[in-house]
């Protein structure tokens, strides 16, 4: 009884002690974003740097961040986890190789690169911004579901076809569920990836925090080069703060 108890208060201490490490990046997002703030409004600006820095700039870029950031992992989840489920299956073991060599491939490519090969063919804007950020972002996504399901045990798989099952509610009452801790794994690196690529999507007029680091480079302005690199910092701070949260939360209880 005394190991028992003594077990009970570890696991308790360690959860405990989670909780607690979960509110680091929050914290150290916000103390980035109002320190930035304080500087901004503290600091002796020039003009340019003034209209550079006014809040209405700053939220613009900021929310066209966001929306490439949410549009492009959207995109890549409703790509990439079909396509992982559907390579994972038995019959495809022959395209599994050449679609793994493809997405790796993908990554492999410097993402400015990527996005200047893509402008070059699409054009410029949002839309072909969140085709590099697709393309970029997959194989995380990719990959991690067709290894989260091909690592369920196969005598989970035969008890489930002894009882009765058809493949398909194999598929999504056993394998899916099991497999959930990996494939948001996957979804979380490809969230991250996607927060910092974004910033080279101004490149392509795509807008974003990128600008104001493109800009305080070319203008060689300190103030809007370090602003725009503190809050792209915060953001993917608090991206990996929510996606922590939301893959403890549909994690399957007891895994």
């Amino acid at each position: 009884m005394s190991n028992t108890a003594t077990s009970l208060r570890t696991a308790a201490t360690v959860e405990r002690g989670k909780d607690r490490s979960t509110w680091i990046l929050p914290v150290i997002a916000t103390a980035l974003v109002v320190g930035t703030l304080v500087y901004i409004r503290t600091a002796t600006l020039d003009s340019i740097e003034a209209r550079a820095l006014t809040t209405g700039e700053l939220l613009r870029q900021l929310s066209e961040h966001v929306s490439l950031v949410v549009v492009s992992t959207v995109v890549v989840i409703a790509i990439g986890v079909p396509a992982g489920i559907l390579l994972s299956r038995p019959w495809a073991r022959y395209l599994r190789p050449p679609t793994l060599a493809l997405a790796n491939a993908g990554q492999a490519i410097p993402s400015i690169g990527l996005l200047v090969l893509l402008a070059l063919v699409y054009g410029v804007g949002f839309r072909m911004a969140v085709v590099a950020l697709v393309v970029y972002a997959l194989l995380p996504i990719l990959r991690n579901t067709i290894v989260g399901l091909q690592q369920v045990a196969p005598f989970v798989i035969d008890a489930a076809r002894g009882m009765g099952m058809s493949a398909r509610r194999i598929l999504f009452t056993v394998e899916l569920p099991l497999a959930v801790p990996v494939m948001l794994a996957g979804i979380r690196v490809s969230l991250i990836l996607n927060v910092g690529v974004a910033t080279l999507a101004t490149y392509t007029n795509a807008g974003g925090l990128g600008g104001l680091i493109e800009r305080g480079i070319v203008l060689n302005r300190m103030p809007i080069l370090l602003a725009g690199c503190l809050l792209t910092i915060a953001l993917a701070l608090i991206v990996d703060w929510l996606a922590g949260i939301v893959e403890r939360r549909l994690r399957p209880k007891g895994i």
